[in-house]
């Protein structure tokens, strides 16, 4: 492996913004809504787009160009945003491009937010990746390094110093991937000159999905008043029919501010309401929040009006109204408890991923694969690899499906990425990832990586500090994080709450051999649970089926194989699921992109719906099981005890 500029420039970028993101930590991150006090102008749409082919991909930084419209710095080609950019040409430079790529929009803002010295304006980007630097009208305004999740920057003064209301934004965005990213990789040199070209050089990565990049969702503009709610915390409890929320609330930019916090039920009826920043609302008869079908009125939300009165000289009022659900989170060495109830994990596993937009944020394709989930009985997913955008998190809160939330803490193999850099910024992108998800209901559990190199000696303190810092941050909920089925020397599993596994008996093990799965999948239970004591969670199992690919008996890629591997599978869960085992989630959701490889045919094929959402044979399996299992386990609706089968 050898060196080169842009490998050093990707660095020192990765460590600059590392240094950002630390000194950012300390605002919070409310989700842009609107409000009497706050106005959202949404910048999403086409943006003009420059991917930076110099061998060092340095030339948009020598060239400065933000300084001017990009057009002006040479070709650009229209690029809808959100989106990633790699399968919206015919490109293939454009798909597997690997280094810096430029954005930049034009984008009017209401005189009136200038003119107006109260009012402060904000910049928020909901995702890019994975490295990002920010400017407003050539000056620069923010940098972040990390993928998945929001950043922003207050242009106020940068919009007031400049003439008009213009606001050009310019955003260059690297996708390149270190050792100390998240996830990690490595970038390798070509040096053979009889086989490669001088500078030829490939991303490395250890993780089966395909390497999207851009801006993956809207980039919005947005203000509140110079006085105005910074964040808000809510834990929640209940006793007997008393419902409890305990409420803080951060204000910035008025040093005696007068709050006051409103609690509504879902027929406008105000139930409770307190002044000032911190304190705790009862609710009498509470309709607490409870999973898809796991009782007859699920997933119920209170809206809490958050309201801050400031003196005169810092500014009008600011509001902010916050979905919140009353429920409990509890975990013993057999069980998983939402409000005191044992709570089985009968779900997917799933990707942002789909045709053309790649991850792009897509509101047809999350209501789709909602109404999907719910038609197969599904309660619970898990966002692998990555934190998902916030607006899948809001519609898991109204629709009462459990998440496991999870950073991108995946392909982390190299002993190397468990240095102090990588674990200082793993310890930043939790913190990001609680402070923008704490008060969803629906996320009720924190997942810090997925089969990580475990059996490493630096592992055991790497995911001590980690699962430390994560329940400091949060002690409300438990932490897992997901490992491979070999136990023996997993150096991490002692310091999580709940044992989850990931296994692929008969298809990486033992290809062919389904009569093993009983065998083998009894031995890992027993194995898991004999060693820790702590009740384990099936968080990945399946086998390709190749959509319309069928043989008796059944061989491996056909849909019939799929099914029989599910059904060896089940028949397990069925026997541990009245001892330990609290859960099954099956990988994979829908098929979806990856890498080009000789294992791989145009992607992972392990979904039991394709990429396009249409249904294989182990969709009508897992749709018959899990809705068996809701009516055993669940209080139900009439209309859902019998769904048509």
């Amino acid at each position: 492996m050898g060196s080169s500029g842009a490998e050093r420039a990707a660095k020192r970028v990765f460590l600059a913004a590392l240094c950002s993101v630390c000194q950012a930590l300390q605002g919070g991150m409310l989700f842009p809504t609107e409000s009497p006090s706050r106005e959202v102008k949404d910048a999403s749409g086409l943006w003009s787009f420059r991917a930076d082919l110099s061998p060092e991909r340095s030339r948009g930084f020598e060239q400065q160009w933000y300084r001017k419209p990009l057009a002006e710095t040479g070709p650009v080609i229209d690029m809808p945003v959100p989106s990633s950019f790699n399968d919206i040409t015919q490109d293939a430079k454009i798909r597997d491009f690997i280094g810096w790529v430029w954005y930049e929009k034009d984008v009017w803002v209401p005189a009136r937010w200038i003119q107006d010295r109260g009012t402060r304006i904000v910049l928020r980007v909901g995702s890019a990746h994975y490295y990002s630097v920010l400017w407003v009208n050539g000056v620069k305004v923010a940098e972040h390094v990390g993928g998945h999740l929001p950043f922003e920057a207050d242009i106020s003064g940068v919009l007031r110093q400049t003439s008009g209301s213009a606001c050009r934004i310019t955003i260059a965005v690297n996708n390149t991937l270190t050792l100390e990213t998240l996830p990690p990789g490595t970038i390798q040199y070509m040096n053979d000159r009889s086989r490669y070209p001088a500078g030829y050089f490939v991303q490395n990565t250890n993780f089966d999905f395909f390497n999207y990049a851009g801006i993956h969702r809207s980039v919005l503009v947005y203000t509140t008043p110079k006085a105005h709610i910074d964040d808000i915390t809510v834990e929640t409890t209940f006793s007997d029919n008393i419902g409890l929320v305990s409420f803080n609330v951060s204000v910035l930019g008025s040093s005696k501010p007068a709050v006051k916090v409103t609690l509504s039920a879902q027929d406008g009826r105000c139930v409770a309401s307190a002044d000032g920043s911190r304190g705790v609302l009862k609710v009498t008869d509470v309709n607490l929040w409870w999973p898809y079908l796991m009782h007859e009125n699920p997933a119920y939300l209170y809206s809490m009006e958050v309201s801050v009165q400031a003196t005169a000289e810092d500014g009008q009022t600011d509001v902010y109204t916050l979905a919140v659900g009353i429920r409990t989170v509890k975990v013993t060495s057999t069980q998983f408890l939402i409000n005191n109830k044992p709570f089985y994990f009968h779900g997917v596993n799933k990707h942002e991923d789909a045709d053309i937009r790649g991850k792009g944020f897509d509101w047809p394709l999350v209501v789709k694969d909602f109404n999907l989930m719910k038609w197969m009985g599904v309660n619970s997913f898990r966002p692998s690899h990555y934190p998902y955008a916030e607006e899948i998190l809001q519609m898991a809160d109204r629709h009462g499906i459990v998440i496991i939330d999870e950073c991108p803490g995946v392909g982390i193999r190299d002993i190397r990425s468990f240095g102090n850099v990588s674990l200082a910024h793993h310890l930043t992108v939790m913190e990001e990832l609680v402070r923008r998800d704490k008060n969803h209901p629906s996320v009720v559990m924190w997942s810090v990586a997925n089969e990580p190199a475990s059996e490493m000696p630096p592992a055991g303190f790497y995911f001590k500090e980690l699962v430390s810092h994560t329940k400091s941050l949060d002690s409300s909920r438990p932490v897992t994080y997901i490992t491979a089925s070999n136990y023996a020397r997993d150096l991490g599993a002692p310091y999580v709450d709940v044992i989850c596994v990931n296994s692929y008996l008969s298809w990486y093990h033992d290809p062919g051999h389904t009569e093993l799965i009983s065998l083998q999948l009894n031995t890992q239970f027993d194995d898991w649970y004999g060693k820790y004591q702590k009740p384990i969670i099936q968080s990945e199992y399946g086998a390709d089926a190749v959509p319309g690919l069928h043989s008796d008996p059944p061989m491996m890629f056909t849909e019939e194989y799929q099914t029989t591997v599910l059904q060896n599978y089940h028949n397990v869960f069925d026997q541990k699921r009245k001892e330990f085992v609290i859960g099954e989630l099956i990988w994979n959701f829908a098929d979806f992109m990856t890498t080009q490889t000789i294992t791989r045919v145009v992607g992972n094929k392990k979904g039991i719906f394709t990429r396009q959402r249409q249904p294989k044979s182990g969709a009508f399996l897992l749709r018959e099981r899990y809705w068996r299992i809701a009516n055993e386990t669940g209080v139900l609706p009439t209309w859902a005890r019998y769904p048509c089968l």
